[in-house]
């Protein structure tokens, strides 16, 4: 089984090939086709992940794969669920991650840390190779932080998301722990999962 990660994002491509690990199934990211993404204009999570899913599967129809995208991003309660979809380029383009994460906290300046409650959630879809679509989401509860962490691990808002139940911010945290108890970690499980049913079904 071949399973082609609709993004060009090394950290992305990494975070869910150390999840989905099976001898039966070949992981493959646009790194291996020269495909481009359309820009990300849809108003969810789903519906990102949907265009980006949806274009590799119909550029790639020939080569007969299963096709996972996902969409993920922060939201902070006390910014109305900001940023959002537009996690990634939050304080504009180019993407800037410490650029974004300075804006946050700025914008969160004098917030109490009880109402400083965020959440990582990340929405996963994947087409396989009859067309058939599965939504799949993870989700991660935690505090953003009063300021970024000195944690050299993760990528993104992982320097100011802190997690309560470990102490840490998901930068101070190993990749293998991250794994364990992230948005996307979560949602890569639940797609194991299916692929396996799915082996199961054609190897019956």
């Amino acid at each position: 089984m071949r399973l082609i990660l609709a993004t060009h994002n090394r950290h992305k491509i990494k975070e869910i090939a150390d999840v989905i690990k099976h001898p039966k199934i070949e992981i493959f990211s646009l790194l291996d086709y020269d495909v481009k993404l359309p820009p990300e204009t849809g108003t969810t999570f789903v519906e990102n992940a949907r265009i980006k899913a949806q274009t590799v599967y119909r550029k790639l129809k020939s080569q007969p794969a299963f096709i996972l995208a996902d969409d993920s991003g922060l939201i902070v309660d006390a910014l109305g669920g900001r940023p959002g979809v537009y996690s990634s380029r939050y304080s504009g383009e180019p993407v800037d991650y410490e650029r974004n994460n300075r804006k946050l906290l700025s914008e969160l300046s004098g917030v109490a840390r009880e109402k400083r409650t965020a959440h990582f959630v990340c929405l996963m879809v994947l087409i396989d190779p009859s067309g058939k679509e599965y939504e799949i989401e993870g989700k991660v509860d935690g505090l953003i932080a009063e300021k970024e962490s000195a944690g050299e691990g993760g990528f993104g808002y992982d320097p100011v998301f802190y997690i309560p139940e470990r102490g840490r911010t998901v930068a101070e945290i190993s990749l293998a722990e991250k794994n364990r108890i992230s948005h996307r970690g979560r949602a890569a499980k639940k797609t194991l999962e299916i692929l396996v049913e799915f082996l199961d079904k054609t190897c019956a």
